[in-house]
């Protein structure tokens, strides 16, 4: 007998990258992601699917990912760089046949055949059209597909109600373009939670009478997820770790809230929309830096690369020794330790489940969100670690495997809850997002913020509170808008100071975020002036051309305030 439900949730995100970078930031982040992690998931879902295997998994894709997944250039890059990566391992293969070094040369044959199984699924079983398989599996009943906010925009600290209604309308539309539905449910950017009437919001705020809860309520969308403190309280465990403990100013504990578990389901305070809370346990199960699974010394070791090819032939070995010292990966050790690994988990998740039953009495649920991008790429076995436990889990009898929507309808939540201001990063707060090091982008974006409000009101004329063009030509200066609008967009990421504060890629962040303000500004300043015009068109062309995200963006989303109409 189920004594309860487990929802897998698999959000993905890349920032926008086309033309806009390669090697070692840019688009590689999005060609990876691909051949190492979606094509992957894919194919494990389908093989399970074929199998007569009940799967049942939630995966959020970003609308800045379905966009360059669909985009005739990224494709394009695409092939090339599967190209590139089978030439490379051809030439591995024979320069380590030359320096008769076996066990590295079977190591090159590994990725060549894993290269070319990766092209052959692409090609051969999806048609090319990664976006066109997620929605197959959704229309086969196997998987719940979840909106995003449009760039990923960190929505907390947005300063203007208009600002997160685009992020969430033009996602929303987003969605219904790429899978012929409306979502049910939404991944908030980072977990990142602010209720309405909140006072934490930034200075000159016109975001806190709603919050988020007025938005997502506005376009329709039922459900959500929060970090686990945001429902029971206690100290976060976060996402990022420790590494910047010692930096980080606010407080790190949330009052216990007695009554309230991430084991069950609730309806929010004030909008009706329903939450499930990530469950910490499982969580810290695969995040953990101190006994996650993926720092298991079987595995391949992720940041130590051949110096000719760039292929990772090493083992993690022990976190305990240096990059010099990794002894070479065994692959088969390596997927024997990932089945053990899905065992166990397998194992958690019921005696949780049943734990949390003997107790209450009631149905209970874990909710496990990851980071897609953690499979296959980061964890190169993780993709085989899910297969397993999916397997094992649809064979339980205790368990049964729920999309969150499913979850939802069959256990419709009996309890109420006012959530507090969270996120699942470090902390639980806004600190990895705002900081001492990157206080100066929210100073620009909320000042971008107000320009585009006011922009696209004055304008309105050019545009549909609707989602449609208004009829008559597209002329330059409706243009000028829809770029200016996505230059907002691009500009609001969280991905750049995120690359700040962790410095994984902070000059480029830096760079990439002004260039984006920078063109929004030179946009703004065309449209204000009608003798600039034809000076600004060639360069409005040149944007065009590589800012190419959301092609039936609406600026209209902009001007919108609450209570104004929607687009249901």
């Amino acid at each position: 007998m189920s004594r309860g439900s487990f929802v897998f949730v698999l959000h993905s995100h890349l920032p926008y990258c086309r033309k806009a970078g390669v090697w070692p930031f840019g688009e590689e982040w999005v060609l990876e992601a691909m051949a190492e992690t979606y094509i992957p998931l894919l194919d494990v879902i389908s093989d399970l699917v074929a199998g007569g295997v009940p799967v049942k998994l939630t995966v959020g894709l970003t609308p800045v990912l379905l966009d360059q997944l669909q985009d005739p250039y990224m494709l394009f890059r695409f092939e090339e760089y599967l190209e590139t990566k089978i030439a490379a391992a051809e030439a591995d293969i024979a320069r380590f046949e030359a320096e008769s070094e076996g066990r590295l040369r079977d190591l090159a044959r590994f990725y060549r055949d894993r290269y070319e199984s990766v092209r052959r699924s692409f090609h051969e079983r999806y048609g090319g059209d990664i976006v066109g398989a997620f929605r197959s599996l959704q229309e086969g009943g196997h998987i719940e597909l979840v909106a995003g906010a449009a760039t990923h925009a960190y929505l907390p600290l947005l300063a203007r109600e208009s600002s997160v209604y685009a992020q969430v309308r033009i996602g929303v539309d987003t969605y219904e373009r790429c899978f012929g539905r409306r979502p049910q449910g939404i991944w908030l950017p980072e977990c990142g939670y602010r209720p309405r009437d909140s006072v934490a919001g930034p200075p000159g705020s016109a975001f806190a009478a709603a919050g988020i809860d007025g938005v997502l309520a506005t376009m329709g969308i039922r459900h959500f997820f929060v970090d686990s403190h945001a429902i029971q309280g206690g100290t976060p465990a976060g996402m990022y770790g420790a590494r910047f403990a010692e930096r980080q100013p606010v407080p790190r504990y949330i009052p216990s809230r007695p009554g309230f578990t991430t084991y069950l389901p609730y309806s929010v305070e004030g909008s009706g929309l329903l939450v499930l809370g990530r469950n910490e346990r499982t969580a810290l199960q695969v995040w953990s830096s101190e006994w996650g699974y993926p720092g298991d010394g079987n595995y391949r070791e992720f940041h130590k690369r051949d110096s000719v090819s760039g292929f990772r032939y090493w083992k993690v070995t022990s976190r305990l020794v240096d990059l010099a010292s990794k002894e070479i990966y065994q692959p088969e050790a390596a997927l024997a330790k990932a089945k053990e690994h899905a065992d166990h988990f397998v194992c958690l998740v019921e005696r949780l489940l049943g734990e949390f039953h003997a107790d209450t009495g009631k149905h209970g649920v874990i909710v496990a969100p990851f980071d897609v991008e953690l499979f296959g790429h980061w964890w190169m076995e993780g993709v085989d670690w899910l297969r397993w436990v999916l397997e094992g889990l649809a064979r339980s009898d205790s368990v049964e495997l729920a999309t969150a929507a499913g979850y939802l309808e069959n256990h419709p939540p009996a309890g109420q809850i006012d959530l507090v201001e969270s996120s699942w990063g470090m902390g639980g707060g806004h600190y990895i997002w705002d900081n001492e090091a990157t206080s100066w982008m929210w100073d620009e974006i909320h000042s971008v913020e107000r320009e585009m409000e006011r922009t696209a009101a004055s304008l309105a004329s050019l545009t549909t509170a609707g989602g449609h063009d208004p009829g008559g030509p597209d002329t330059i200066e409706k243009r000028l808008l829809r770029q200016a609008a996505r230059e907002a967009l691009l500009l609001q990421s969280s991905d750049w100071p995120f690359l700040v504060t962790t410095e994984q890629a902070a000059d480029y962040a830096s760079r990439r975020f002004l260039e984006h303000k920078n063109r929004f500004e030179r946009l703004l300043y065309a449209l204000e002036r009608a003798d600039a015009m034809a000076e600004i068109e060639r360069y409005l062309g040149e944007i065009e051309a590589i800012d190419a995200v959301f092609p039936d963006i609406n600026p209209a989303a902009f001007a919108w305030k609450q209570g104004s109409a929607s687009r249901r």
